[in-house]
């Protein structure tokens, strides 16, 4: 197989896998998280505590984590090839850093900070310093999507030239 195939299996592998992970973080945060959070809504009464639910939560995004760094990882990969090769671009440039960067600030800060916390017991979590944490990894996780989304579609544009 020359160099340009590769290059066009790695192309389509890396386009799915964007697409992917944005669907994943996309049902994530607006069908998973909405229902685990008002699981009272579903089974009439509340059956487990906002604490614990959040601890579900946090398992789920704990999860997510290993696939958003599978993709920050092929993404440095990637766009690191395309850089060589003169075929990046500004956009390209500035969506890959702020995928990259935002997508490691949740795995490898958010997340373990949440989880740090919770360790601390449910007081914690009614903190003004817990609530801060978790509406900046919200903040961070629409960046993240919003970076991909990006991403996919100057891709996909330059793919289907």
């Amino acid at each position: 197989m020359n160099k340009k195939k590769i290059f066009r299996f790695m192309t389509m592998v890396y386009i799915i896998s964007l697409g992917a992970v944005l669907g994943a973080v996309v049902y994530a945060g607006a069908v998973v998280a909405p229902n685990i959070f008002h699981s009272e809504l579903i089974f009439g009464k509340e059956i487990i505590s906002n604490y614990q639910e959040g601890l579900i939560m946090t398992q789920n995004f704990l999860k997510l984590g290993y696939f958003v760094n599978f993709v920050v990882f092929f993404i440095l990969i990637y766009e690191a090839i395309k850089w060589k090769t003169f075929e990046s671009d500004r956009w390209t440039l500035i969506f890959s850093f702020l995928a990259v960067s935002s997508g490691l600030l949740f795995s490898s800060y958010y997340i373990p900070s949440i989880i740090q916390m919770q360790q601390k017991g449910e007081a914690i979590t009614a903190s003004e310093i817990f609530k801060n944490t978790h509406f900046a990894s919200e903040l961070d996780f629409k960046l993240f999507a919003i970076s991909i989304l990006a991403l996919l579609i100057l891709n996909l544009k330059k793919a289907l030239r």
